[in-house]
């Protein structure tokens, strides 16, 4: 398999040639450090496969991925990125990308990615993937006892205890002022309808809010 890989920091570059050359059957034929090496690259070396950078300085990895895809479409391409943005990720598999990877991910993960596309399949960063399928599964927002702040749950918890008002601001250092706005969000955001309801739930799940 020979790669190409397009990253602007020198360093970075060195250190996946280094690695990709670790892993067998796989071969750097070329490095880039923007969008237009990186298509010029591609055109001279025809390689298997492009590891490229998101983030490049003046057109981005993905205005580069689309040049690629455009001019060398048998050329397959794995995104990498600091970031596990979904939007990002979205706009590189719509753009023709074969795998999407976080640059913090284990070098098995990156070797997986490269031989998965290679094959022509696509590969997503488990956190990646997690982080898209949470709306489709219903979980992109927390909710009830875990859609609160640490501070709400904080105070949420001395409600339960029994502590007053007055009680949780001097323990905690803020104004009473403070204590009841958090409480009046609390009881929104959890459907209470009066300040008892919100001592018995704070009583029912204590164990949530140690």
């Amino acid at each position: 398999m020979r790669i190409l890989i397009v990253d602007d920091h020198t360093l970075v570059r060195a250190g996946l040639s280094r690695l990709l050359q670790m892993f067998s059957d796989i071969e750097v034929i070329a490095e880039a450090s923007n969008a237009e090496q990186a298509l010029e690259l591609t055109l001279q070396h025809a390689p298997d496969l492009v590891l490229m950078d998101l983030s490049l300085p003046g057109r981005s990895g993905l205005d580069a991925l689309s040049d690629v895809q455009q001019k060398a479409p048998g050329t397959k391409v794995v995104m990498m990125s600091m970031h596990d943005d979904a939007a990002h990720v979205r706009d590189a598999l719509d753009r023709g990308a074969a795998g999407f990877v976080v640059k913090d991910a284990a070098p098995q993960e990156l070797e997986l990615a490269l031989r998965a596309a290679h094959m022509g399949q696509v590969f997503l960063s488990p956190q990646i993937s997690a982080k898209m399928l949470a709306p489709m599964l219903g979980r992109d927002r927390p909710v009830g006892i875990a859609a609160l702040s640490p501070r709400q749950r904080q105070i949420l918890r001395e409600i339960g205890n029994g502590q007053s008002t007055k009680e949780i601001a001097a323990d905690l250092g803020i104004s009473v002022k403070t204590v009841e706005t958090h409480r009046a969000r609390m009881m929104e955001a959890l459907g209470c309808r009066r300040a008892n309801d919100l001592v018995l739930l704070a009583a029912r799940h204590q164990s949530e809010l140690l």
